[in-house]
């Protein structure tokens, strides 16, 4: 740092000492995408941010990022170094706040990553609120159905439905979850409702399908255990807020997230189907990068979002109960 900066020796040995600043600097920019973008909210000029990134490459002894006019790309070994400065860093930060009278105070960026649907429905306003509740803060919210790389992506909590499949991450329960097959009344109208998992194949099923993975198969508990339905249909799409547009405008099926379409199914936009099969449980998730010290921002914005969705938990679970004037009228004969 200027004026005696702070500096870590003994990370490659005889390549010189690493100062903090460089390091947060590196991890700025990988998190902006930007090195004159982390250079400006350090205080640095585009041309000594440059020259501090390459003083801390050569301090190591090798290129952390590979730099064009359009954008930065993280090397094999800046993406290590990446996920220990980023450790590195938020532990000198903790260390700072504990000291200091503003230990439970948000402050500084916070990254937050979510599905588009639940994003735009749940999070991205409950960013918004948490935001407005603590004005030293800056919160930016990506929403993607893909599988965020949490340390490639610089995201400090990542919302996610179901199971952690990466040991490197820490996870939090937010709120329960299934998924629930649901669909207009004007598409029952037309087709008729599914009573069987084995009439889904005479229904027209929308599909969700994210680049790099497997059409997501439609799981169900019965009495012989789980079953897995692989369905198809004329409509797929790599986004959930699109499949649910569809399912709304009376295409087809859907297979969303209760949290995805409680409004729709309380409103009557939309019907839950073979209730009496559910899907199994795949709860709501806060994922954060595991440190030891985690930033007060991160923590109290995760205590924040399972505050939130606890408020809303009983009415969201409960929209998917089977009502029996939600059914479209010929569905409700064949009922009785």
């Amino acid at each position: 740092m200027r004026g005696g900066a702070a500096t870590l020796g003994g990370i490659a040995a005889g390549a010189g000492m690493v100062e903090l600043e460089d390091m947060r600097l590196f991890v700025c920019a990988v998190g902006s995408g930007s090195l004159s973008a982390a250079g400006r909210e350090l205080g640095f000029s585009p041309a000594v941010a440059s020259k501090r990134l390459s003083r801390l490459e050569a301090a190591l002894g090798v290129r952390l990022l590979q730099r064009s006019s359009r954008r930065l790309a993280l090397t094999g070994e800046g993406a290590t170094y990446y996920e220990r400065c980023a450790a590195i860093l938020a532990d000198v930060d903790e260390a700072a706040l504990a000291v200091s009278a503003g230990q439970a105070e948000a402050r500084g960026r916070l990254h937050v990553s979510a599905p588009v649907d639940l994003g735009r429905q749940w999070i991205g306003p409950a960013a918004a609120d948490f935001a407005a509740a603590h004005p030293e803060l800056a919160v930016r919210v990506s929403l993607s159905d893909r599988l965020v790389d949490l340390f490639e992506a610089g995201v400090d909590v990542a919302v996610r439905l179901g199971a952690l499949d990466d040991s490197r991450l820490v996870s939090r329960r937010l709120a329960g979850n299934r998924r629930v097959v649901c669909a207009a009344p004007a598409y029952l109208e037309r087709r008729g409702s599914p009573r069987t998992l084995a009439e889904l194949a005479d229904h027209t099923c929308i599909v969700l399908e994210r680049p790099g993975m497997r059409p997501l198969s439609w799981t169900f508990r019965t009495e012989r255990g789980l079953e897995a339905v692989r369905v198809g249909g004329r409509l797929a799409a790599d986004s959930g807020d699109l499949v649910r547009d569809w399912a709304l405008a009376g295409h087809g099926l859907a297979f969303k997230s209760i949290w995805d379409v409680a409004a729709d199914l309380a409103a009557g936009r939309l019907v839950p189907l073979l209730t009496d099969l559910p899907a199994p449980a795949s709860a709501v998730h806060a994922i954060t990068p595991s440190r030891r010290f985690v930033p007060a921002r991160v923590r109290l914005f995760v205590d924040f979002l399972q505050r939130r969705f606890a408020a809303h938990e009983p009415a969201v679970l409960a929209a998917a109960a089977p009502r029996g004037d939600r059914l479209p009228p010929q569905r409700r004969r064949r009922a009785t």
